[in-house]
């Protein structure tokens, strides 16, 4: 649940590495990203987590004990990374990584910016 004071947002984001990920469906936070034509550069991860839950039709698709598993575990295009930031310009964000993919012609999943936190 976010905080009280934030401004939701909810936008694909692009995102930029200076190290990529070693497997694409399994990355670090990244070094910066592109907002409505910005460039926000990472300055201070404040927090991470992973959400391996399945939803909707995906949480009816599986035996209980396998489910079990894969909410721990995770599976193919099922979770989301998120990461809390801070950017040099002194704003914090949240935007996670959605593993799910967009089609059988793009696998990967999409970067989102969550919301902004206004301290």
């Amino acid at each position: 649940m976010p905080p009280e004071n934030t401004h939701y947002i909810g936008e694909i984001i692009t995102v930029e590495f200076d190290r990529p990920p070693l497997f694409s469906k399994r990355p670090h936070c990244p070094d910066r990203f592109v907002w409505r034509g910005e460039t926000l550069v990472i300055v201070e991860v404040l927090g991470q987590r992973v959400d391996f839950g399945r939803r909707g039709r995906m949480a009816q698709n599986m035996q209980p004990e396998h489910a079990a598993r894969a909410t721990q575990q995770g599976s193919w295009g099922v979770g989301r990374y998120f990461f809390t930031v801070r950017t040099a310009d002194g704003r914090v964000f949240e935007l996670y990584y959605d593993r799910a993919p967009k089609g059988s012609d793009r696998p990967e999943g999409e970067w989102f910016l969550r919301y902004e936190i206004v301290e």
